[in-house]
């Protein structure tokens, strides 16, 4: 077998069901010549002549009787199995999706993605995980995870495709009946009021906090804390102020008493975008989950 060229095999079944080289070389877009060659080859390989020629055209030994199935069964596997574009139907699928999130990520994509998925997917299930830079670019190549969505600046690998989702900004938060009354906060008011500072694993927050150390301005830091979800509780119920990425402030809205003001001074948004290894770039599932995901945040 390490020698037998099994491109000769849908040559053999050509002429078989052609009865007639002529016509199998016309069905395999082939010049006559090249399938006489072609046969001859095989029939040197199986020593037996295969087909011979008779006034009802070349007729099939019992040898070339047994390759036809055989054959037929190798094409029509390589054809279905190996060459048919896969068909990706969500709402069969079982398949588990993983998606890199942070939490900020978390509270802005999950609640509309677990939606669709109960619409369109309802048989799938998701997975959020939270990874190193050096593991999310190891677990994206190896298909461990199927798309990273949110800020990721050190996701550089040459073999990742990203697309832009839309801008994120920053907003200050306030409890609802705080003092403060304007709908855009102070650089005095900033100043003198106290701060939490959330230093999470998402790098979104160290744009703000690079801003103001190129600003040379210094808050007074009352709390300091790595969750964000504490913070809309703990903004409620003190005269603390916290500046966070502007979803993540509409959400927090909708879990306590507490109001959006805008910053004392402009902060560079920043880009959320999906990531996926060029591996999956026409997977059928991945395809599916980045488009509905386009679909749903795709914005300015």
């Amino acid at each position: 077998m390490t020698s037998f060229d099994l491109n000769l095999l849908p040559i053999a079944l050509a002429i078989f069901e052609q009865r007639s080289v002529s016509a199998a070389a016309r069905k395999l877009g082939m010049s006559q010549p090249a399938v006489s060659v072609a046969l001859n080859k095989l029939r040197t390989a199986l020593g037996d002549p295969l087909f011979v020629r008779t006034a009802h055209g070349m007729e099939p030994t019992p040898r070339a009787l047994t390759l036809i199935s055989p054959t037929r069964d190798i094409l029509q596997r390589l054809h279905t199995d190996v060459l048919a574009s896969e068909v990706f139907n969500p709402a069969t699928t079982t398949r588990n999706f993983t998606i890199a999130l942070s939490d900020i990520g978390e509270m802005t994509f999950l609640p509309k993605v677990l939606d669709r998925f109960q619409r369109e997917a309802p048989h799938a299930s998701v997975t959020s995980v939270s990874l190193t830079p050096l593991e999310l670019n190891a677990a994206l190549e190896n298909g461990e995870v199927d798309l990273a969505v949110g800020y990721f600046p050190d996701l550089k690998n040459r073999n990742l495709f990203q697309q832009r989702l839309f801008s994120h900004d920053f907003i200050c938060l306030l409890r609802a009946d705080h003092p403060i009354k304007s709908r855009k906060i102070s650089m005095a008011q900033f100043l003198q009021l106290g701060h939490a500072v959330i230093k999470a694993e998402g790098r979104s927050q160290e744009l703000f906090e690079q801003l103001l150390i190129r600003e040379k301005i210094q808050r007074r830091i009352v709390l300091s804390t790595p969750h964000f979800m504490s913070i809309p509780f703990l903004i409620a119920s003190s005269d603390l102020v916290v500046t966070v990425p502007r979803a993540v402030g509409v959400s927090f809205a909708q879990l306590a008493n507490i109001k959006l003001v805008e910053p004392p001074l402009a902060i560079p948004a920043f880009d959320l975008r999906q990531h996926w290894h060029r591996k999956y770039l026409k997977d059928g599932a991945s395809v599916w989950l980045r488009s509905i995901l386009a679909e749903m945040f795709s914005g300015p």
